[in-house]
């Protein structure tokens, strides 16, 4: 799964990258975590890309009272088209996630030791990723979005059975164009990115509190310093609920 990651490159790159007409001004997040504002880009009618904040955590149209719904973070890309709280945005609200890196728990009977995953080339990618807005019955709207997730590749796969999709430059605009691209081909974008795109590195467990939202999280640690030793094998076998399981979610 996704549950957490960083957007640290500057607007200006950002903006560049993903080609949308505003100027916001953000400041560098380094453990961006659900329920708070996620940066997403998405595509008006008339092709121009924008960009959004959203609320980390998809509420469908449907929900009547969010506080009693599970919180969405992620959605299968092998199912989201079939499951009620996803089929929607699929086809009419699909978006993209820019994002500087993420951060998985590698599981252990030992333990969790948390590694912060980014490109080998360059500090910025964008994630496959759904919005929708939720309407509240007494007034205002609200946008959220979730981040769809895809079976690991080799070189994640040694850290999390799970891995966000990332979508190549080149691919963007027909994952956003949900106006002329339906979404079995857009289906057809959401693979593991190749074994060779992203590095992981460990860092230490100051991520694991979300108050904790500065560059040292980033920091590589010593093998000394790891929660879980090196060479410990992952505990592949336990089978955890998570939010994009429409379940419970589960972070850490």
């Amino acid at each position: 799964m996704c549950g957490r990651l960083a957007l640290t490159t500057p607007p200006d790159a950002v903006r560049s990258f993903f080609d949308y007409v505003d100027r916001p001004n953000f400041p560098p997040r380094y453990n961006i975590a659900p329920t708070q504002p996620l940066a997403i880009v998405r595509q008006s009618l008339d092709g121009t890309r924008r960009f959004h904040l959203v609320r980390w955590g998809l509420i469908p149209s449907w929900v009547k009272d969010p506080s009693a719904f599970t919180l969405l973070i992620n959605a299968r890309a092998e199912t989201a088209s079939h499951k009620p709280s996803f089929r929607n945005p699929m086809r009419h609200h699909r978006c993209l996630v820019p994002a500087s890196g993420f951060y998985e728990w590698r599981r252990t009977p030992e333990g969790k030791q948390p590694f912060w995953i980014h490109p080998a080339d360059g500090d910025i990618m964008g994630f496959a990723g759904l919005w929708e807005t939720w309407s509240d019955p007494d007034g205002g709207d609200m946008d959220t979005g979730a981040i769809l997730t895809i079976e690991s590749n080799r070189m994640m796969s040694a850290i999390h059975h799970r891995m966000p999709v990332i979508l190549k430059r080149e691919n963007f605009g027909t994952w956003l164009d949900v106006a002329n691209v339906d979404r079995r081909e857009a289906e057809k974008l959401l693979v593991p990115v190749e074994d060779d795109f992203l590095v992981a590195r460990p860092v230490s467990t100051r991520v694991n509190k979300v108050a904790n939202d500065d560059p040292d999280v980033l920091r590589e640690i010593a093998a000394d310093e790891m929660a879980v030793p090196l060479g410990t094998p992952t505990d592949k076998g336990r089978r955890q609920k998570t939010a994009e399981d429409d379940s419970q979610l589960d972070l850490f």
